[in-house]
């Protein structure tokens, strides 16, 4: 089981990974937005963008967060259906208190 559970956690880190960097290389469409507004001749969706304008990175982006949601939550469950071994103190030795010198302090 641990084998199995380092598996999930580096497809997540992996996937995490991949998400940020997919971020990061985008462009952004405020961009877009201050040119378009600047113009005057920008339209609604020029500035905003199509809903079904998807390209290779925003789906690239998709399937990463997906995967990384997934690997969560696939953690979750492992470590939420483990045995649970709570605590055992029956080989604790008990020692003595230690002794407290006594103060001369009046």
């Amino acid at each position: 089981m641990e084998a199995f559970k380092t598996v999930i956690w580096i497809i997540n880190i992996f996937a995490a990974l991949s998400v940020i960097i997919l971020v990061l290389m985008q462009h952004g469409k405020g961009a877009d937005a201050g040119a378009a507004f600047g113009s005057g001749s920008g339209s609604a969706q020029g500035v905003f963008g199509s809903a079904g304008n998807a390209n290779f990175l925003s789906r690239s982006t998709a399937i990463a967060a997906t995967v990384f949601f997934a690997t969560c939550m696939a953690l979750v469950y492992i470590h939420t259906n483990a045995p649970q071994h709570g605590l055992d103190f029956s080989n604790v030795q008990q020692s003595a208190p230690a002794a407290v010198p006594a103060s001369g302090a009046k």
